[in-house]
């Protein structure tokens, strides 16, 4: 559709024009900066003579006839203007307060000192626009509340805050800081798999086929090869080939794609985490995460007890371990075991009050009971061990154990935050395992992957015993920036169309 400018966005074309008239360009080819608004705060505190030139979006105005006090913000902070028309000039003066508007971005050039309330600003000696911001920022409100002020959305439409993200992050500087959290922890994480000598890599996105999770891909279609491709739905099988070609410890930070609903923690396109270390097993695994996201925490948070949600936590190490079996004994009093196939257990879960689809496995019906009544408990960090085999086609068995495999998932403030196994090196029981779940779901099952021979052509070269990992970015992200939607932490993410 196209733009259709509104009252006020007419005023402000109006404004642009006046200002080209008199010989002002809205959006000047240069910018001279010499501090940022922190850096020249803190050069004044350290000097009383100090001279800058300062960028920044101007959040305020106030008119005081000859003088005109305004704020301008820029990524590092807000600092004060000084505006007197002695000083500037009558025609620069009559321009800034009648011309300008909230929201342009202008420079100013001068000298800093100290108001009678005690405010650090800057004595304009000459501006510049630097760009005429054509549409009206949404209006923050802010009011008193016991005490403190507190700020209430621009957006009557909370949805309008993720479709106009720039808008959002314009007026609320703590939606900034949640990113600023979200940058840092990555970079904490990174820094701890280096010390631990691991190698950062990337693998391909589009991919011949999908494997490594159970879920639906997105597909797409290259022209030139004329060849089906998916978008990756999981980094598992490439980083595992690279296992076999020598490199002990791997890891990815990436995006990962998968066509499936959209939630208060699911997005289609999502940041993961995946390791892979040769050598070790889920019990390594499982003392590895606990330090990594104590660490990420500490270096991120300056704290490794944190509230999430009303929720205190504590992130350090250990971590409590609990079966999957007891988990849910503890739950529901219900002990699967005594229900050896997916009929009888459903009906056991059934005549307790609980959810059985239909036609599903003993370890998906598992899993649903771990969902629905075990993960909402989970609220301190917990490492729920030891998976049903059906649905963990990639990790090893259990010692003396057919139906259960070495794998846990980490859960924090009750939510579901990783998973991680003792990784399969068989080549032969990873493609029974495989040729197993093409007979135990249906063909027609969106989140069936196929069989990818030339990962099991790779283990044939052979695989070192290894122990892997996978962990949402997204949802540490969450914990640490307490937000309790995933939306909150992406800076774009998918929403239905308007009107839909």
């Amino acid at each position: 559709m196209a733009w259709e400018p509104t009252p006020l966005e007419e005023q402000r074309l109006s404004k642009l024009a006046r200002l080209e008239e008199a010989g002002i360009p809205p959006y000047p080819l240069r910018v001279e900066r010499t501090h940022t608004t922190a850096e020249a705060i803190t050069a004044f505190a350290d000097s009383a003579e100090v001279m800058a030139t300062i960028c920044g979006r101007l959040v305020s105005m106030r008119d005081m006839g000859k003088t005109v006090f305004a704020h301008v913000e820029d990524g590092h902070g807000r600092i004060q203007f000084f505006l007197r028309r002695e000083e500037i000039g009558e025609e620069s003066h009559r321009i800034f307060k009648k011309l300008l508007d909230l929201g342009d971005f202008v420079q100013a050039s001068g000298s800093l000192f100290q108001t009678r309330t005690g405010e650090t600003s800057l004595r304009v000696k000459e501006w510049k626009l630097l760009s005429k911001a054509v549409s009206p920022l949404p209006v923050v409100k802010e009011q008193e509340v016991d005490g403190e002020i507190v700020r209430y959305s621009a957006f009557a439409d909370v949805e309008e805050r993720f479709r106009q993200r720039y808008a959002d992050l314009a007026v609320n500087p703590e939606v900034r800081e949640v990113f600023r959290t979200r940058a840092r922890l990555i970079s904490a994480l990174r820094r701890f798999f280096d010390d631990y000598d691991f190698l950062e890599v990337e693998t391909p996105i589009l991919q011949p086929l999908y494997g490594g999770a159970a879920a639906r891909p997105f597909t797409t279609y290259h022209n030139q090869l004329k060849q089906d491709l998916y978008l990756r739905i999981s980094f598992e099988l490439y980083l595992k080939r690279l296992l076999v070609g020598g490199i002990e410890r791997v890891y990815e930070i990436g995006r990962d794609f998968r066509n499936e609903g959209v939630s208060y923690k699911h997005n289609p396109e999502f940041t993961q985490l995946e390791f892979y270390a040769a050598y070790w097993d889920y019990n390594d695994v499982a003392e590895f995460t606990e330090q990594m996201i104590a660490y990420a925490a500490q270096e991120v948070l300056g704290t490794q007890t944190i509230t999430y949600q009303g929720h205190e936590i504590d992130l350090s190490p250990p971590w409590q371990r609990l079966s999957l079996r007891d988990g849910i004994k503890k739950y529901t009093g219900l002990d699967y075991m005594d229900y050896p196939d997916g009929p009888s257990l459903a009906a056991a879960i059934r005549e307790m009050g609980g959810q059985a689809p239909v036609g599903a496995s003993w370890g998906q019906l598992i899993d649903g009971l771990l969902g629905d009544y075990v993960e909402p408990n989970l609220i301190q960090p917990t490492f729920v061990m030891q998976y049903p085999r059906d649905i963990s086609p990639l990790a090893k068995r259990l010692p003396n154990d057919p139906l259960h495999v070495e794998r846990f998932e980490y859960f924090i403030a009750g939510l579901e935050m990783g998973n991680a196994f003792t990784e399969l090196n068989d080549p032969i029981d990873q493609q029974q395992r495989f040729e197993d779940l093409q007979q135990l779901y249906s063909k027609e099952d969106d989140e069936l992957n196929p069989i990818d021979e030339d990962y099991l052509r790779a283990m044939r070269y052979g695989m070192p015993p290894n122990g892997g990992f996978g962990t949402g970015v997204d949802r540490l992200a969450m914990l640490f920036s307490d937000k309790s939607t995933i939306r909150e932490v992406l800076l774009f993410p998918h929403l239905r169309e308007r009107g839909a």
